[in-house]
């Protein structure tokens, strides 16, 4: 007899190109991307999550990697000032401060960070939210975040799929020839953009998932993952989205990193990120039982784990870690 299926399965042909412990990846573009990024950063593997914060339409997102891979310095004619809140049209609003000093020596800390790190990453994962961009009307600059500032002073639009597939050729053409090894990967953001409208939203991102499709015949070869589709056209269900019925939900993201690992990580990388996410999750684990014996059982148990792990991982760094629970085991 044959089992009815009660879902709609996105099939995720595997990557060839595997992470490993030994591949730097990035991950930059919307919070989605941050969602994905965190996972992996569980597990201690070397990530980069968005360099300059959540970004999230197509020309927010090169300006962030041409800010980067241009070396370019943030000085105090990048800032503005919003009512004694010192910002940047080019970061989001975690990099704001009233003390403009400290946004600057954030911004340019993170940035030569970001060069370096990416000149020995082996994967970039750029994660597109939506294509209607803001324009700030006193420069005309397209700004990667409104800073909460009255929405009259900006002049919203939509890009064009042309638009996103010149910008985005040349930008896949400069990154090849700065770092030859680093592999591509697209992603559109399951996140609905709810201010856009409905309709305006559904627009959006079929622009978005038209230009994609145009740039993956880029001869860098970049590859498209689905996670979009492991939303909307699998789970499909309200119960895997949070309170704001817009974002995808702590369910819906292991179900999405799932997936995520089982294309882009081998059984043996895999296995390791089970070990280390069960270390780095202790951390957080309550000891409330009452017997120090059963305590510091578990601490040594916890480090046994942690000595293995840095054993089998080269490279791995499990220091804060291993100084948690031997503090613990000082006390």
């Amino acid at each position: 007899m044959r089992i009815m299926e009660l879902r709609t399965i996105v099939n995720i042909e595997p990557s060839r190109q595997k992470i490993s412990y030994n591949d730097h990846v990035m991950f930059i573009g919307s919070c989605f991307a941050s969602s994905i990024g965190m996972q992996m950063e569980m597990g201690r593997m070397p990530v980069m999550i968005n360099p300059s914060g959540a970004v999230y339409n197509p020309v927010s997102v090169c300006n962030t990697l041409d800010s980067i891979t241009s070396g370019k310095t943030f000085t105090m004619d990048d800032l503005y000032n919003n009512n004694g809140t010192w910002l940047s049209f080019y970061h989001y609003t975690d990099f704001s401060s009233d003390d403009p000093v400290k946004v600057l020596e954030k911004i340019n800390s993170k940035s030569e960070k970001a060069l370096k790190f990416l000149k020995s990453a082996g994967f970039l994962f750029i994660t597109l939210g939506t294509a209607r961009i803001y324009r700030w009307k006193k420069t005309g600059m397209i700004v990667s975040n409104c800073h909460k500032i009255p929405a009259d002073q900006f002049e919203p639009g939509m890009l064009t799929v042309n638009e996103i597939v010149t910008l985005w050729t040349n930008q896949l053409d400069r990154l090849h020839s700065l770092f030859p090894e680093l592999r591509f990967v697209f992603t559109i953001s399951p996140v609905r953009h709810w201010k856009d409208g409905a309709h305006g939203n559904q627009v959006s991102k079929s622009v978005l998932f038209i230009a994609v499709e145009e740039l993956l015949k880029h001869s860098v070869s970049p590859e498209y993952f689905p996670a979009y589709e492991l939303v909307m056209d699998d789970l499909r269900d309200y119960r895997f989205y949070n309170e704001d019925m817009l974002h995808p939900s702590s369910v819906a993201v292991n179900y999405i990193w799932n997936a995520f690992s089982e294309c882009y990580m081998d059984k043996n990388t895999l296995n390791n990120w089970n070990k280390v996410v069960k270390i780095t999750k202790a951390c957080n684990h309550r000891l409330n039982t009452d017997s120090a014996s059963k305590i510091n059982d578990f601490v040594k148990h916890m480090l046994k784990q942690i000595s293995d792990a840095e054993n089998k991982i080269p490279g791995i760094d499990l220091s804060n870690e291993k100084d948690y629970f031997q503090d613990i085991l000082n006390k």
